[in-house]
């Protein structure tokens, strides 16, 4: 089998080891940003295709991602795993009547239910919530109890060594790629004190979202194109506030523990495809948790291919 180094070690390069390394391939992640250091880390992580296109092979990806996560959040003895994937029911509301979604053939029983005030539409289903400092370090876990290496490299281009390499580095892939078509669209979240909430709630007109976690509840959110800046804005936290009361009234009195800004790596479509010895797994929006497991079986067989 060959050797391959996955550049980036955020969910996508992190999956992508991990499959490769199952497949029996030598593997080394190197990455500037350490995985609880990542763009992934910021994440609500909700599955949900969001972002990324084309949908065809977004729901392909979207589809294989759902079942993995649905078997992660199972144990054999029904036990917390501690990979902190969970399934969790929850409600998307609309402004008006909608169509059910191009992706509801992906998940759960998707089913309607009453809409609550003020919003004409709503949908329930059970969907993976990823919680994503316990998952990267079980990712990670993951790919050094395979055998495989994580480790900090500053790169000024694709690195020349090994057989293959998987360009998984996200935004990063505008320099190391020499792709200008990626760029950032800035995500703002606050982490406020669970409050004994078991279910998100979504309304993608915001975009605003509530995503509850073991400990806290992650509540978003924004979606600034071209915007690079990481640095929290308090009146933009106070509106992400105001939106999401309304579907959650008890979080105006939530204590608020932190806020995070995340750079979504977006792109006109995701690039997975190889090329020459380069396999490309890129520019997948607010959806790199959704896709996760479904691009890396497809890097593998990529990688296989003669």
């Amino acid at each position: 089998m060959s050797r391959v180094i996955v550049v980036g070690a955020g969910v996508m390069g992190l999956t992508c080891a991990v499959r490769l390394l199952e497949a029996g391939h030598r593997v080394d992640v190197v990455a500037r940003d350490l995985p609880g250091e990542t763009t992934s880390v910021v994440a609500a992580a909700i599955w949900y295709p969001y972002r990324a296109w084309p949908q065809e092979r977004v729901l392909a990806w979207g589809s294989r991602a759902y079942e993995v996560f649905a078997a992660l959040a199972t144990t054999h003895d029904g036990q917390d795993s501690g990979n902190g994937v969970r399934m969790v029911p929850g409600t998307e509301v609309m402004t008006e009547s909608t169509p059910d979604p191009w992706w509801a053939g992906a998940v759960e029983s998707l089913s309607r239910s009453a809409a609550p005030a003020g919003y004409g539409d709503a949908w329930t289903f059970a969907t993976p919530i990823v919680e994503m400092p316990l998952y990267l370090r079980w990712l990670a876990a993951r790919v050094e109890t395979l055998g495989g290496t994580i480790t900090r490299l500053n790169l000024s281009g694709l690195p020349s060594g090994g057989d293959l390499v998987v360009n998984a580095s996200g935004l990063g892939a505008r320099l190391l790629g020499a792709d200008a078509s990626v760029s950032p669209v800035a995500g703002q979240v606050l982490y406020v004190e669970q409050v004994g909430l078991d279910r998100w709630w979504l309304d993608g007109a915001g975009p605003t979202y509530v995503v509850p976690r073991s400990r806290d509840i992650v509540v978003g959110g924004t979606a600034v194109e071209g915007e690079w800046s990481r640095t929290p804005s308090p009146e933009t936290a106070e509106a992400i506030l105001r939106r999401a009361s309304r579907l959650v009234p008890e979080l105006l009195q939530a204590r608020v523990l932190r806020h995070k800004v995340g750079l979504r790596p977006a792109r006109p479509s995701v690039r997975l495809e190889r090329e020459g010895r380069v396999i490309h797994c890129y520019g997948h929006g607010g959806a790199g948790v959704t896709l996760s497991w479904g691009c890396a079986d497809e890097v593998a067989r990529l990688a296989s291919a003669s």
